[in-house]
């Protein structure tokens, strides 16, 4: 009987195929990939009608702007699905210090806009540090707990990785940007929950939220000492009680409302409206969502949040499917990040929610968020990928 020398090349047999190790370049994720250009699409349009009398002499102003920026997201979501997200996980320290000096970089330079300190002008965008360093943290707090995953049970871990969010969200907080600094604390809280972290320290997460919002809000004005500035508390409670002052703190979700409202079924058709004649402050930002209802009624405003459904349901998957912890990982960060974004803006719009001037993903108008969601979904792209081909390679490659 022949023997095979040890050196001969493996040739696939009846026995035993073999097939050879697949290449990497997959496909992306078709579902996660039409939610994202159905929102993009979505939100020029919207846009268009939204902001034709708000740049006076070029009605198409934001809506080029924002083609722009989404197509930028675009190849920078392409580019990003083509890395092994795995190699960021050894750049955690590098990512954590970038997403401190961006924001502290806002703080110290950035331009003082409606009271607020949020971004770096420059000539064709403005950079919002805060939208970036959302990306930034979810890797960040990934590569933390995939390091600590063998003492996920200890209470050190949970302060640990709670603190490594604090510290961004209040600079966050200090521009002010209440919104954004929310945004990671939720981040946090889900990313720690995915990882396993006992219910009992959860709880006692919650407890001290729920302390602290009333120090905050309470307690601390009782005596004097305003943790928050008095426009801050009058936005987070004007929601509770919209017809007490229906002319200042109530007056943008009043309107929101109407907006909302006029829209019926499949949108308004008559002259002028609530966001064209600009009764409806921010309706290309933070109440973008008013002008999708008034323009395009219920049917507009399900499809929009059909997309947003598709795409979280798609995050989700994501995490289940991921080959690793680490892409759970920042999978579940991406998904909290954008659930908690539509839920609240969206909230805010029909006055069940504060306002907390958070954005609602690719369909407000900056460059920024937009390109922040993009990159965070590259990132899923990058899992997604990575995962079909341990698959495909799972059980293919001959051991000898």
């Amino acid at each position: 009987m022949s023997v095979r020398p040890l050196s001969s090349p493996i040739r696939a047999t009846d026995e035993q195929p073999y097939t050879p190790a697949v290449s990497l370049r997959l496909p992306l994720d078709p579902l996660l990939t039409c939610a994202v250009i159905g929102l993009g699409i979505c939100s020029v349009i919207t846009l268009r009608g939204a902001t034709r009398n708000l740049y006076p002499g070029n009605p198409s102003y934001y809506t080029t702007r924002q083609g722009v920026y989404l197509g930028l997201g675009m190849v920078l979501m392409l580019a990003l699905s083509r890395l092994d997200y795995a190699h960021l996980r050894r750049m955690k320290v590098a990512i954590y210090a970038f997403l401190i000096l961006s924001i502290l970089a806002v703080l110290g330079l950035g331009h003082a806009s409606n009271g607020a300190q949020r971004a770096i002008n420059f000539p064709f965008f403005s950079f919002q540090g805060s939208e970036l360093g959302k990306v930034l943290l979810i890797v960040a707090l990934a590569a933390l707990l995939v390091e600590r995953s063998r003492r996920l049970s200890q209470r050190d871990t949970t302060a640990r990785v709670m603190l490594a969010a604090l510290v961004p969200a209040m600079f966050v907080i200090a521009q002010p940007d209440l919104g954004s600094g929310m945004v990671y604390m939720v981040i946090a809280a889900i990313m720690l929950f995915v990882a396993g972290t006992p219910w009992r320290q959860l709880a006692a997460l919650a407890a001290i939220v729920l302390a602290s919002l009333t120090f905050i809000l309470v307690a601390a004005p009782a005596v004097g000492v305003h943790v928050l500035k008095p426009y801050q508390v009058d936005r987070l409670t004007a929601f509770l009680h919209p017809s007490s002052n229906p002319r200042k703190q109530g007056y943008q979700q009043q309107e929101s409302k109407i907006a909302i409202g006029a829209g019926q079924k499949t949108g308004w058709h008559g002259e002028g409206g609530q966001i064209p004649d600009g009764y409806v402050p921010e309706s290309n930002t933070d109440f973008v969502f008013a002008a999708v209802g008034e323009q395009f009624g219920f049917v507009g405003a399900g499809f929009v949040l059909l997309l947003y459904a598709l795409l979280i349901s798609r995050a989700l998957r994501i995490l289940v499917m991921s080959k690793d912890l680490f892409g759970s990982l920042i999978a579940a960060g991406v998904a909290a990040m954008l659930m908690f974004q539509v839920f609240v803006n969206v909230g805010m719009t029909i006055g069940i929610m504060p306002i907390t001037g958070v954005t609602l993903p690719l369909m407000s108008y900056g460059g920024s968020s937009v390109i922040t969601i993009l990159l965070a979904v590259g990132l899923l792209q990058s899992i997604y990928v990575q995962a079909r081909a341990s698959a495909a390679l799972k059980g293919r490659v001959p051991l000898n």
